[in-house]
């Protein structure tokens, strides 16, 4: 078993970020990002994902560095990137090929490569292992090692940090391993377990968030059916869960970079390999098409006026935007003819003109008469919401549309009336 003397960790984003900081608690270690604004944040104490606190970035003992020259000599790379699809919803593995070039320019021989961004099962030793071989000269499995280590951060949770969770390994050969396992375990006191190989690794990490979409897509899909037959799914939900196996998901939006891209790597290997992924797909397609179902049923209670959405992020407590699916519902009100305002006090406003072209307003204070106030994210400035504060807000006959659940047990000042899931 080999502990690495120095290890580089690149991209700094919502994995990236919170890998440097543990690992720089046990090991010498340079966390690189090529975005030079992102570096200087940092630097300045400020991470925009909200992952890191102000005073853990302060005493990090880690170099953060804009410049791929900082990461020569390091015996261990972690590649942390972002691994989304295209307009297609093919994957996208242009930031991690990037990446794999970036290490092969500073690698040097003996040195291991460990990716953990999400992939399909052969994207490690068949993609980035040979544009790392072109970048540097050598031979992956002689001169350089690669591994795999997948990612499992949760975004705005706590309890299960990087830590804390069990890490998942596999090296390309059993020092590789050794020194994954070495090297993780010293970081997460939740333990390692060590995959037979780096496929099986890969292949683990590619179903753990499809399966989490199929069974939300499942509840998504009897929560339409429920709707029909003006019964709440909260309710049925609240019932269902007293049985001590009940799989316990709720129904709702299903966007961020894991659960609503992770099922298209799995479709993609599916159809490489001849097989046709219908259940996947399926899961995909009704989880998609929610946000459009929850703006059809709105519309349909009221006719035309002014909506006040509130969220715009992909989930809870969060700043992260990527692929929030709260933009159907607000496309879908305005194609009903609705005039809609957003409002999201962790997002950054600039960046959702910029991904979603509409400017949020940046405060309530102001905010009257809405005909329908929407509940799209459950962020806690959201859920302590009060009667006053929809009396304050809205106008007296207005619906209050809730997507999360989140007002079940508010009373509604007289005239208004309540829409859920």
């Amino acid at each position: 078993m080999t502990l690495p003397s120095r290890i580089s960790v690149v991209g700094l984003g919502y994995v990236g970020l919170p890998l440097t900081i543990a690992l720089a608690r046990h090991f010498d270690v340079v966390g690189y990002d090529h975005d030079a604004a992102r570096i200087a944040e940092l630097r300045a104490g400020h991470d925009r994902t909200r992952e890191v606190a102000p005073a853990v970035l302060a005493s990090t003992t880690a170099a953060l560095a804009d410049d791929p020259a900082a990461m020569a000599g390091s015996d261990v790379f972690a590649i942390a990137v972002p691994t989304p699809v295209d307009e297609r919803r093919e994957p996208d593995l242009g930031a991690l090929i990037g990446a794999s070039r970036t290490v092969g320019a500073q690698i040097a021989k003996g040195a291991l490569v460990v990716v953990e961004s999400t992939v399909y099962p052969g994207v490690t030793e068949d993609i980035c292992g040979p544009e790392i071989e072109a970048a540097s000269g050598l031979t992956a499995g002689e001169d350089f090692l690669l591994g795999y280590a997948p990612e499992r951060i949760n975004p705005g949770d706590r309890e299960h940090s990087v830590e804390r969770i069990t890490k998942v390994v596999a090296g390309q050969t059993p020092e590789a391993t050794a020194t994954l396992e070495a090297m993780y375990g010293a970081i997460t006191s939740g333990g390692v377990f060590v995959a037979r190989d780096i496929r099986t690794a890969e292949a683990a990490k590619v179903i753990e968030n499809a399966q989490r979409d199929i069974n939300i897509a499942f509840v998504n899909e009897v929560t339409r059916i429920f709707h029909k037959l003006g019964i709440s799914s909260h309710d049925v939900l609240d019932a269902a869960r007293t049985k001590w196996n009940f799989l316990d998901f709720r129904p709702g939006l299903v966007g961020g970079h894991c659960i609503g891209v992770d099922p298209f790597y799995l479709a993609h290997l599916a159809r490489q390999v001849g097989h046709d992924p219908e259940i996947i797909l399926a899961g995909r397609r009704i989880n998609d098409g929610m946000g459009r179902f929850v703006a059809d049923e709105i519309a349909g209670c009221v006719d035309g006026g002014r909506a006040l959405v509130l969220g715009v992020t992909f989930k809870e407590n969060v700043p992260d935007l990527r692929n929030s699916r709260v933009v159907d519902i607000v496309q879908g009100l305005k194609e009903h003819g609705l005039e809609v305002d957003v409002h999201d006090p962790l997002a950054d406003a600039d960046e959702v003109a910029s991904i979603h072209g509409m400017r949020p307003i940046e405060a309530l204070d102001d905010a009257a008469g809405y005909d329908v106030v929407v509940g799209a994210v459950a962020h806690d400035a959201f859920r302590g919401f009060t009667t006053e504060s929809f009396a304050r807000i809205a106008a007296p006959d207005a619906l209050i549309a809730d997507v999360k659940g989140m007002w079940r047990r508010i009373e509604l000042p007289a005239g208004m009336r309540r829409w859920e899931l």
